[in-house]
């Protein structure tokens, strides 16, 4: 079975309320609920890809990270209408 993780991704995060994240986790359960342990590596490195493409934001410690270099827990969120009509917006330093 493959997974379009880029999509699973997308419509995860476009069904939570405006400015709502969510985890790495809730979003390889709804990739698949069973096995999802084994897709947290593609949810990271999808999330990467869609981040630096602007689609999505990735979150350490309810901030914007650099998509290239977070490490840790993270979270997922749609970019807010301010963030997409600013454009990209300065990215917090990586924190371990």
């Amino acid at each position: 079975m493959s997974i379009d993780m880029e999509a699973v991704i997308l419509d995860h995060l476009g069904k939570l309320a405006p400015g709502k994240s969510a985890s790495s986790e809730e979003v390889a359960r709804a990739a698949d609920n069973e096995n999802w342990r084994r897709l947290t590596g593609h949810v990271r490195s999808t999330a990467r890809g869609l981040a630096r493409q602007g689609k999505i934001v990735v979150l350490r410690h309810g901030k914007p990270a650099d998509p290239e270099a977070f490490k840790g827990v993270y979270r997922l969120r749609l970019p807010t209408t301010e963030e997409q009509a600013a454009g990209p917006a300065p990215i917090a330093p990586a924190e371990d």
